[in-house]
């Protein structure tokens, strides 16, 4: 699932007057329909709930009805046009959206995504996943519609200051995918080294692989265990030691 997608639906808020626990249970269920028809009631008669409004949106987007899901989105950021996550999330449907429909059709989408995340960032200096979708957004923008590494890389350094590691691993996306292996490597590693989670070991994994390097990548995966004592990891050490 892409980092947008996965970061948009799982802010979940108590609702005043509706089962809040029961619509937890059954999004964690992946009973989405169950959630969508149990909010649809409910704000039949609480229009006004817009912590409702936004699980609504959630539910539609793991639906992936990326229509409704916006259409939700849109009646947040109406009712509160200086939440920052309302207009993140919006960016974020409608990215998803673009990736659904025609070349066509998606350049019709791109100037509202971009100032959904531009407004989300610009809303809230500190919010990582913004700043995070930005960097995406300008790396698989075309040069000509104004994308590329000059565009991407100034929210890496607004990432880099809130969080060295994500910031880190922003730049090392940027650099991967501008075809810059080396660079791409450096900020790799500097993020296990400043933080050393599974993710930043898994990046630089799968960074190895995509360059066709599977020694690299088998002696970053026996790091990771020896630091994290992951079993996952010894599966994938077998699969990449296989003749």
């Amino acid at each position: 699932m892409p980092r947008i997608l996965f970061l948009l639906f799982f802010p979940i808020l108590t609702i005043a007057q509706v089962d809040s626990k029961k619509i937890q249970d059954l999004l964690v269920q992946e009973k989405f329909f169950e959630a969508e028809e149990v909010l649809n009631t409910y704000l039949k008669q609480h229009p006004n709930d817009m912590e409702a409004v936004e699980l609504l949106g959630d539910t539609y987007g793991h639906q992936k009805k990326w229509d409704e899901a916006m259409n939700s989105y849109q009646t947040l950021i109406e009712f509160d046009g200086k939440n920052a996550n309302y207009h993140y999330k919006f960016g974020g449907v409608l990215g998803m959206k673009a990736l659904s429909v025609s070349k066509i059709r998606a350049l019709t989408l791109i100037d509202d995504l971009e100032e959904a995340f531009l407004k989300a960032a610009k809303l809230d200096p500190k919010h990582i996943d913004a700043r995070w979708a930005l960097v995406e957004y300008y790396m698989k923008l075309p040069g000509f519609l104004g994308g590329g590494v000059s565009s991407a890389l100034p929210y890496a350094e607004e990432l880099e200051k809130l969080s060295k590691v994500d910031g880190y691993l922003a730049k090392g996306f940027i650099y991967e995918n501008d075809n810059e292996p080396e660079l791409a490597e450096k900020y790799y590693k500097l993020a296990i080294t400043e933080g050393g989670s599974l993710v930043c070991y898994d990046k630089l994994t799968k960074f190895y692989i995509a360059q066709d390097e599977p020694e690299k990548a088998i002696l970053n995966l026996k790091a990771a265990y020896e630091r994290h004592q992951d079993a996952d990891l010894l599966i994938q050490i077998k699969a990449l030691e296989k003749p």
